[in-house]
């Protein structure tokens, strides 16, 4: 018995001795990487006024505008894509940053993808921008052009932050850059925030700013007058409900004001520790990180026409409910496109904490559309060609692809009409095409996939001619961030399938795997340090990053998850103020009992105007009416044009549904449904509908 105890005491003394070498070691690898860090800092070393005024030096070099071809863009993300106001065929890219671990990298390049072309331009100006990332920008609305505020810029180790204010105006068609003295108070420096526009306007809202204590997320409402050139900061009622500060949240126009979504922020939290020897628990304070799932309308009324000059808009927030069918789980860094009332998302990355030690992050490639009227979310799927499609016809999205057919449908009808065949043989009928130049270069086949691009977080994202398109983004696997290199085009109206416009494997990362990893056996330690916690509980303001085991980037990254969207077309010619918030039930049911025609599964926007252009004929009309309008006053190709744009909104509001319905019946075996009221013979019997 006095073996075993003496045995049992040899043990303890062994163990004690073990943790204390496991101590020094890990005491001795913390000083080492402290030290190696303080080496590495240069937030004492480099003056960002220096290497700033030595970009602009630079900048002066160029005598004027250039555009030449080039190479797709290097790796970047938090930069921004838009598509541009003035040309169908033309998407611009601007700014950014890359990291690889160890260096980042600032971009303050200009390029613009010929969409026609596949080409890619790079654009030198002698005003260009400076360097930056996560910055905004949006059209111009009733003024045209492209406007720009903010980001920011960093030394190349991360140690000093830098963040703009300056206001910038791109002119699309000749790529000029024009920086906007603005009268009286503008908005502070920021990055992370997000831009819109409302008819004259330009609308900023949110944000972040750096400091050397903490990261201060912000609320302010600004509003630019493009008439007028000044920035008006709204004063809201005390009592008014508005959207907490936040910085990476989607902010789509209206045809009434303006609409926002979602965010990411750190808010403050108390933090209760393990069991102290005097019986209490420690407590800390923590910014811990949250996203947002809040929705609000920003709702805008213009000035009376004989209102005084530099008469303000009214401007208030109105609280809406959270959207219907929202993605589950919430997700930070979903960038949002605008198309035709509804805003378009993509990817994003959701954090479950596990312990105090770390986090498992999950990423997304899903695609949804949040059909903003309605305020509902619907999941875009991929879909395979339909095998029973009548003829194979070039894949071409969008109104070219409407021209091209309405022209080949009108040769077929002259070359029956010339062979004495009735119009019903017209569809049969060959027509001749012009022959195609052997000596112009063809375009490249693009590789076609049948599933949506990677995971990821941040992927910049623009709407042009009913096509979106995906640019970069990044990915994280342990403490490696990898950015990509890549962009794809999906078509809105038929999703069958994600165009590689191109792709370049991500560089190698640089940085350490294990930098910021403890000890391996670290956690031996916790059974016997239970009971030598700090009896005075730890009140100090503590940001939770460093108790996360994800890079270094990666909190810094959540905090302005670069802006990615674009307000790529106005909102549609018929008007509507009231949003509709009523409960799921009655909003799945809601399209189908407003009176209006209701596409059908499998029919084109072309065919659906076809079977119900009367009606929507007769509804524009009354529509005019009570508008004061009188019908007469147009000629029948207006009418019959701004007739198939209430229909053409229609069937892009309903597409969610009725894909779903394409779906099911498809799988069920059903190929197009033709109902018998449409055909032109008797629709009588039995025998005939079998």
């Amino acid at each position: 018995m006095a073996k075993d105890k003496k045995g049992n005491s040899e043990g303890k003394k062994a163990k004690k001795a073990e943790k204390k070498l496991k101590q020094e070691k890990k005491g001795e690898k913390k000083e080492k990487v402290k030290k190696s860090k303080a080496e590495d800092s240069d937030a004492e070393d480099v003056d960002l006024d220096a290497v700033l005024a030595e970009y602009a030096k630079k900048q002066e070099q160029f005598l004027k505008v250039t555009e030449a071809p080039c190479e797709p863009p290097r790796a970047r993300a938090s930069a921004t894509l838009i598509a541009s106001p003035a040309n169908d065929n033309e998407l611009f890219l601007f700014g950014g940053e890359y990291f690889n671990g160890a260096l980042a990298t600032f971009f303050n390049d200009l390029y613009v993808y010929q969409i026609n072309k596949d080409e890619w331009h790079l654009v030198t100006s002698p005003n260009t921008p400076l360097p930056r990332s996560g910055h905004a920008w949006c059209r111009g609305g009733n003024s045209g052009g492209v406007y720009m505020f903010g980001g920011e810029f960093s030394s190349p180790k991360q140690g000093t932050f830098y963040h703009y204010n300056d206001f910038w105006r791109l002119e699309p068609s000749n790529r000029e850059w024009t920086r906007i003295e603005t009268k009286g108070k503008s908005p502070p420096a920021r990055s992370g925030h997000r831009m819109t526009f409302f008819k004259n306007y330009i609308i900023l809202f949110g944000g972040f700013q750096d400091t050397s204590q903490q990261t201060k997320y912000l609320s302010d409402l600004w509003i630019y007058d493009t008439n007028s050139f000044v920035w008006h900061n709204p004063v809201l009622p005390l009592a008014t409900q508005k959207p907490d500060a936040r910085s990476s949240f989607s902010f789509l126009p209206h045809e009434s004001g303006a609409v926002l979504y979602g965010g990411y922020s750190r808010v403050k939290a108390t933090v209760t520790g393990k069991q102290m020897k005097g019986g209490g628990q420690a407590q800390r304070n923590v910014l811990k990180p949250l996203v947002h799932e809040d929705c609000f309308f920003l709702r805008i009324i213009q000035p009376a026409a004989d209102a005084p000059p530099n008469t303000l808009p009214t401007v208030r927030w109105e609280r809406r409910k959270k959207p219907a069918n929202a993605p589950n789980p919430s997700r930070a860094g979903s960038t949002m496109a605008h198309h035709k009332g509804r805003g378009i998302a993509f990817g994003g990355v959701h954090d479950v904490e596990e312990s105090e030690e770390g986090i498992d992050s999950e990423f997304f490639n899903t695609l949804f559309a949040w059909n903003i009227e309605r305020n509902r979310y619907f999941p875009l799927a991929l879909r395979k060609v339909r095998a029973n499609q009548r003829k194979p016809q070039e894949s071409r999205g969008g109104r070219r692809g409407r021209g091209q057919a309405n022209e080949d449908e009108l040769l077929r009808n002259l070359a029956a009409l010339e062979t004495g065949k009735s119009l019903d043989f017209a569809d049969e009928m060959d027509i001749e095409k012009p022959k195609e130049n052997p000596d112009e270069p063809q375009m490249p086949t693009k590789e076609v996939l049948m599933e949506f691009p990677h995971p990821r977080f941040n992927a910049q994202l623009t709407v042009q001619d009913d096509v979106l398109y995906i640019y970069g983004g990044t990915y994280e696997k342990g403490d490696r961030e990898f950015t990509f290199d890549e962009m794809y085009a999906i078509e809105l109206g038929k999703l069958d399938g994600v165009k590689q416009v191109f792709r370049r494997e991500p560089e190698n990362w640089q940085g350490s795997d294990d930098e910021e990893s403890d000890d391996e056996d670290g956690s031996d330690d916790d059974e016997d340090d239970e009971d030598e916690e700090d009896e005075e509980g730890d009140v100090k303001m503590a940001d939770e990053k460093p108790l996360y085991t994800e890079s270094t980037r990666k909190s810094k990254r959540k905090d302005k998850l670069a802006t990615a969207f674009d307000e790529a077309s106005e909102t549609s010619s018929v008007p509507s103020t009231t949003f509709d918030d009523t409960p799921d039930d009655a909003t799945a049911a809601a399209s189908a009992d407003d009176n209006l025609p209701h596409p059908r599964p499998f029919e084109s926007r072309r065919d659906f105007f076809q079977r119900s252009g009367n009606e929507w004929q007769e509804a524009l009309m009354t529509s005019l009416r009570w508008q004061g309008i009188q019908p007469e006053s147009l000629s029948v190709k207006e009418i019959k044009t701004r007739a198939f744009e209430m229909s053409e909104e229609k069937w892009w509001d309903c597409r969610e549904e009725i894909t779903a319905l394409e779906d099911e019946q498809e799988a069920a075996g059903i190929g197009e449904v033709v109902t018998l009221a449409d055909r032109t013979e008797a629709s009588g019997g039995v025998g005939r509908r079998r």
